[in-house]
């Protein structure tokens, strides 16, 4: 017996819902932050994570974290790339924006961050997913989480 089709109508916003992204099409290669002062910025991760500088623009440098970049804006010129300015930061109120960072000694990071002027927000803690993480402020508000692993498994 043969099947007969059955004319059903599918909105626009169905279709587009129902797509799926190929995942393998998609990396994540660079983590941009939008920053007040840029050689402020540069110098603190620097100091903290001693990753290279691989890009450096006038308004922009970008620094090598691993396979992962991390690239710091300068403010004004992020706004001018997606066209709203965002507001200057207030020091000592968190971004929305954290860096989540899986070390080999939590001590050393730590020490590092607090040399570097970075503010705790919250002390190294065994967190419920398995982590043992300290959250830090970078001078732009930025979320700086260090982790290591509580457990092997």
């Amino acid at each position: 017996m043969a099947r007969r089709s059955r004319n059903i109508r599918v909105s626009r916003r169905q279709c587009v819902a129902a797509r799926v992204i190929d995942t393998s099409l998609v990396r994540l290669e660079i983590v941009i932050l939008a920053v007040d002062d840029l050689a402020r910025a540069v110098e603190f991760y620097r100091k903290v994570f001693d990753w290279p500088v691989v890009v450096s623009a006038p308004a922009y440098v970008e620094l090598a974290a691993g396979s992962l970049h991390v690239g710091l804006y300068d403010r004004v010129g992020f706004g001018r790339n997606i066209g709203v300015e965002p507001a200057i930061h207030t020091q000592g109120t968190p971004s929305r924006t954290e860096l989540y960072l899986r070390v080999a000694d939590l001590a050393d990071a730590i020490e590092r961050l607090e040399a570097a002027g970075a503010q705790c927000a919250s002390p190294a803690t065994a967190r419920p997913w398995g982590d043992e993480v300290a959250y830090f402020l970078d001078p732009d508000g930025n979320v700086i989480a260090i982790a290591r692993p509580t457990s092997t498994s």
